[in-house]
């Protein structure tokens, strides 16, 4: 799940010299809390009114409304309740990752992802080329349910075992599990960590608008199988063309017992059959009944426990891996409540309005695919900083929706524009702890991954942009 990229990762190569060190991320959303106490001072204070939209039932800011209101500067002795209180706030959507993180934490101690991987494996384990995009699209049905991200390398060794079996390289095998995950993760069709979270900030109705990520799935499939393969063909051809050619020529004798890998069970069929029917019943519940964080999370509750049960866990074992998912979820969790501190000292201080008010003009009068492609980037550029998908959403979507109301863009199209402008830029950050795992359990250093994977960054970038400038043409 993106909610730990920052996780303590062993690089592969300690750097030399002396670099600049990006600082923890609760470091960076403090100094944005300060940052934000510090504009309640500069900053003329104003508000816009709001009103109900019949239509959609959303509050929506009323253009032409904003007027100033008298000042209240937030002081440094204020900082550290206002941080306490967007706790406070943003409490049920941190119980809820809590309580998601330690689901899919039981969901994954059966083995059963492990258990489809092998089986693709052992399937397809003659059939060349065709294992990158199945690969790829299991990977990604773990990416836009679960949130699967810093989990992945754990697969990683299986990629690499039967890339190399089929006459390919470690950054074959590599690419089409984790790149299969990302792609998953940032079209998000059902990913609760980021387009849910969003579309509860953006008080739009939780995964509505999946058509469209659906196309940016299948889209994203294509062209990263294509290119994947397209790489792997080239290496087998010629292994000496394989970017991490020394590192095969030490490990790549190393081939894949087809019958070390491991096998499906009763219980991981059982564990398939209740997480699809479960997922199904999730988009009904959201869909017809209008369910919402509360009923969400009790709903992962009770699936994460009837898998447990399926899987011949006992109570204190479910329990086990439950709290083992929450305290791996813990530093995604605080994030959201750190992050919802700046909202609510920009509030206090009555100049959150004035902010989006100062965008508004400066962009106003530009063509409106200029307006979503700035978005887009704007959301791109702070992934760089808030490596945490909730945070980002809980840090930029209080901005970027008033504004989207002020601009005519749909605040379905903002939260298009937050999940690509988070997820697409994933697989080639240092601060990625999905990528610096996963170069770790390969072996794979880091300049020799970016060598390979830049050129489908650009294409994965202009794809985003492509999707943001057609769902501001469609009204999405």
């Amino acid at each position: 799940m993106k909610l730990n990229k920052t996780a303590p990762y062993v690089p592969v190569e300690k750097p030399k010299g002396k670099f600049f060190k990006m600082p923890h991320t609760y470091v960076i959303i403090l100094s944005m809390v300060l940052i934000a106490a510090a504009l309640t001072y500069l900053l003329p204070a104003g508000e816009f009114d709001r009103a109900e939209n019949k239509a959609t039932g959303n509050t929506v800011v009323v253009q032409d409304s904003y007027h100033h209101v008298d000042q209240n500067p937030v002081s440094l002795i204020d900082i550290p309740l206002s941080i306490v209180n967007g706790l406070v706030d943003a409490a049920d959507t941190v119980f809820f990752i809590f309580i998601v993180g330690g689901v899919f934490q039981i969901i994954n101690s059966t083995g059963t992802i492990e258990a489809v991987a092998a089986r693709v494996g052992k399937t397809f384990m003659n059939r060349g080329l065709v294992i990158i995009p199945i690969f790829l699209s299991i990977f990604s049905v773990g990416g836009f349910t679960i949130g699967m991200s810093a989990e992945v390398m754990a697969f990683v060794p299986i990629g690499i075992a039967i890339a190399r079996a089929l006459g390919y390289d470690a950054v074959t095998g590599t690419a089409m599990v984790m790149l299969g995950a990302a792609v998953g993760f940032t079209a998000g069709l059902l990913n609760p960590f980021n387009v849910g979270i969003a579309q509860s900030i953006a008080e739009i109705p939780m995964f509505s608008g999946m058509w469209l990520r659906a196309i940016i799935l299948v889209v994203l499939l294509i062209v990263t199988s294509l290119y994947i393969i397209r790489y792997a063909k080239k290496v087998k051809k010629d292994p000496a063309s394989s970017i991490v050619f020394d590192l095969e020529k030490e490990e790549g004798h190393e081939k894949v017992s087809v019958i070390s890998l491991p096998s499906m069970k009763v219980t991981h069929y059982l564990t398939i059959i209740t997480v699809l029917a479960g997922f199904g019943l999730l988009i009904w519940g959201v869909s017809e009944k209008g369910w919402w964080m509360q009923e969400l999370a009790a709903f992962f509750l009770a699936l994460g426990i009837i898998v447990g049960f399926l899987s011949k866990y006992g109570p204190s074992k479910i329990a086990s891996e439950f709290v083992t998912g929450a305290k791996a979820i813990t530093f995604g969790a605080f994030i959201v409540g750190l992050a919802k501190g700046i909202v609510v000292v920009l509030e206090q201080g009555h100049v959150i309005d004035s902010v989006v008010n100062g965008l508004a003009l400066m962009v106003d009068h530009l063509p409106s695919f200029v307006q979503v492609l700035g978005m887009y980037f704007f959301q791109t550029i702070m992934n760089v900083f808030i490596t945490s998908g909730t945070g980002l959403a809980a840090t930029t979507m209080p901005i970027m929706v008033p504004l989207s109301d002020l601009i005519d863009v749909t605040r379905q199209t903002a939260v298009l524009a937050y999940q690509l402008g988070d997820g697409l830029s994933n697989c080639i950050l240092p601060t990625s702890a999905m990528l610096m795992g996963s170069l770790a359990v390969s072996k794979i250093k880091y300049q020799e991954w970016v060598k390979f994977f830049w050129p489908l960054l650009l294409m994965w970038v202009v794809i985003g942009a492509f999707f943001v400038i057609v769902a501001d043409i469609i009204q999405y």
